[in-house]
């Protein structure tokens, strides 16, 4: 979608009034909701760039790791292409842009020796793009490129995640997307339809395409030998995969999709309404849910949640088959200290979040937040003004409004000429929303599909929907499906990592986007578990090249959250829906083998509107 980049993961406090603040330079493109514990902290370990003199002698040195040698591919491919930069990173070494792309001011460190280079695109005489390349000095017999994407609204070449590539034996691509800024700022793409598209799909299609052609030259791979094309984005990032490989099914191989933000045309708009159901935020609005009820919520939804999947281990992992009764946070008396429960007009907002946004006539436009998600509910709730993600996308993409400003005070929705207009417009065409991808699939094309069931941000039912949606296109067929895209919901988790305010400290880690770079620079799969049970990119390697099926992930987290060196606290089996890890009774609760996958009954179509 159009989201993520949404706060550091060093504590940021997300205060009432503070959406507009949220802008400034993060490490990885995500919002915790109030995450201010210690033990979600992590060292960012920015580095000081190389010298010229060090960077320039050992450009001299390397056979190809030069200017010459790359702008000569370039002569060869006949491509308006620059050469931006190309630097020689040593062993153990490290490489970024750091507070010049404010996006991903994190530089990866301990890096293998490779070629870092960047490329400029002249698009038209007003907008370019660039895209980055990690070429190690060595790869392995096959050949293989990791794209990664995005988050938010965020314009800038993610460094961090390309290393993940490099230390799997794989070279590494990012764009970014035609633009230069923080996930949140939108100004860019007002009145530039050119932009919004380079964001939407055509600096990612562009760049992969460029970059498959210089990897080949650059190895001087023959034409014949098969280049293996894997992806990794969340969020905006899992948008962006999702849209390459529906329009161009031969750009990948295979993708890890989390958490997608699909349909820009009616998530974005959503996140905004979602936002207007909880405003004016003040007294004068009897509707209005203040920031610290969101805690009473998360509290009597772990009460009557939390066992219903058989366990109480303090983690939501059936939201789905949980009845749940509002009714009972509703104040029952007159006098009663308020405080602690909700009145029913509060409740009713409540009510709205979960059920999702509705048309006049009923019509589900957007499905809702998940039980279990509302330590993330201030992402989008807890502001006096809405999320820029919804706003900011209204104002600049959609109505390119001249003032910067859209009078959305003394409404609590949206017109339908909004959504209309944002169906039939689409800005940027970033929305993925071709579920036939008959022609990805008949090439052996494979999709880890990923979301978290706490997710505050982009709905997990979503995702839900997108699958069935995929399935209903395949005419019902499930099992055929399942032969080549797999969904995989992790409980606790919120969007795209770790747990809303490390609570509960539920397995979360599966190798996913943005996943290593929260654990550190230095990090590049599940620390101590770099291995095919664990890390979802080398099981989905695994199920494209060799047919191994991923039956299960094994997910991860320790007793500090974010830091492996405190132990692992607790892993479990993530298991592809309709399956669920189900406990054998006997074992530990918070060891994987305790756990197996079974084969849930569900019923494709009247499901999602229980779910509704």
């Amino acid at each position: 979608m159009t989201l993520w980049r949404f706060i550091t993961t060093t504590a940021v406090v997300i205060l009432p009034s503070a959406f507009h603040a949220l802008t400034s330079p993060s490490p990885l493109p995500i919002l915790h909701s109030a995450t201010t514990t210690s033990t979600c902290k992590r060292n960012h370990h920015f580095q000081p760039r190389q010298s010229q003199g060090q960077h320039d002698d050992r450009q001299a040195r390397h056979p190809k790791c030069n200017s010459q040698y790359l702008s000569s591919i370039l002569h060869t491919l006949n491509t308006p292409v620059t050469v931006e930069n190309v630097t020689p990173v040593p062993a153990n070494g490290f490489y970024g842009e750091g507070a010049s792309d404010p996006a991903y001011p994190v530089n990866p460190t301990n890096l293998p020796p490779l070629c870092a280079v960047t490329f400029q695109i002249d698009h038209s005489t007003t907008a370019s793009y660039r895209f980055g390349l990690f070429l190690p000095d060595k790869l392995p017999s096959t050949k293989r490129l990791l794209v990664v994407g995005n988050g938010g609204f965020s314009g800038g070449i993610n460094w961090l995640d390309m290393a993940v590539g490099p230390h799997h034996g794989m070279a590494a691509l990012s764009t970014d997307t035609g633009h230069n800024s923080t996930a949140l700022e939108t100004s860019w793409a007002n009145g530039h339809s050119e932009k919004k598209e380079l964001w939407g799909w055509r600096a990612m299609h562009r760049s992969v395409v460029l970059g498959k052609q210089i990897f080949q030259e650059y190895y001087q791979q023959p034409k014949h030998d098969k280049l293996w094309i894997y992806y990794s984005g969340c969020s905006t990032g899992g948008r962006q995969g999702l849209r390459e490989l529906q329009e161009f099914p031969d750009s990948f191989d295979g993708a890890l999709i989390g958490a997608p933000a699909w349909w820009t045309a009616r998530l974005n708009p959503f996140l905004m309404q979602i936002g207007l159901y909880n405003l004016p935020a003040d007294d004068s609005n009897p509707y209005h849910i203040p920031l610290n009820k969101f805690s009473l919520l998360l509290e009597e939804v772990m009460r009557q949640c939390d066992d219903v999947d058989g366990v109480q281990d303090g983690i939501v992992s059936s939201p789905e088959k949980c009845e749940f009764d509002l009714g009972t946070l509703v104040c029952s008396e007159f006098g009663t200290n308020i405080s602690n429960c909700l009145t029913a007009e509060q409740a009713e907002t409540a009510r709205k979040v979960y059920e999702g946004w509705l048309s006049e006539d009923g019509e589900l436009l957007y499905p809702g937040l998940t039980l279990s998600s509302e330590n993330q509910w201030s992402i989008l709730l807890g502001g006096t003004v809405p999320s820029p993600y919804g706003l900011g996308y209204v104002r600049d993409f959609l109505l390119d409004n001249d003032d910067k400003e859209l009078d959305w005070t003394g409404t609590s929705k949206l017109g339908k000429d909004i959504i209309d207009k944002a169906q039939r417009l689409d800005p940027g065409h970033s929305s993925a929303i071709q579920y036939d991808i008959s022609n990805f699939k008949d090439r052996g094309g494979k999709v880890i599909l990923y979301h978290g069931l706490a997710d505050g941000l982009v709905p997990e039912k979503g995702s839900w929907w997108y699958y069935n949606k995929t399935i209903d296109t395949f005419g019902g067929d499930l099992d055929g499906v399942r032969e080549f895209i797999r969904y995989f919901q992790i409980p606790g988790m919120g969007h795209c990592f770790s747990t809303p305010d490390c609570k509960p400290n539920a397995p979360w880690n599966i190798g996913g986007a943005f996943q290593a770079g929260l654990m550190g620079s230095d990090t590049w799969s599940v620390p101590g578990f770099e291995d095919v049970d664990h890390d979802a990119l080398l099981a989905l390697m695994a199920w494209t090249e060799e047919g191994k099926a991923v039956d299960k992930l094994v997910a991860t987290t320790w007793h500090r959250p974010t830091d492996s060196n405190t132990g692992v606290f607790i892993q479990r089996p993530i298991c592809p829906w309709p399956e669920k890890a189900a406990y054998d009774g006997v074992g530990d609760v918070n060891e994987a083998g305790s756990w197996e996958c079974a084969m849930e009954k569900v019923e494709l179509v009247s499901e999602w509107q229980r779910r509704v």
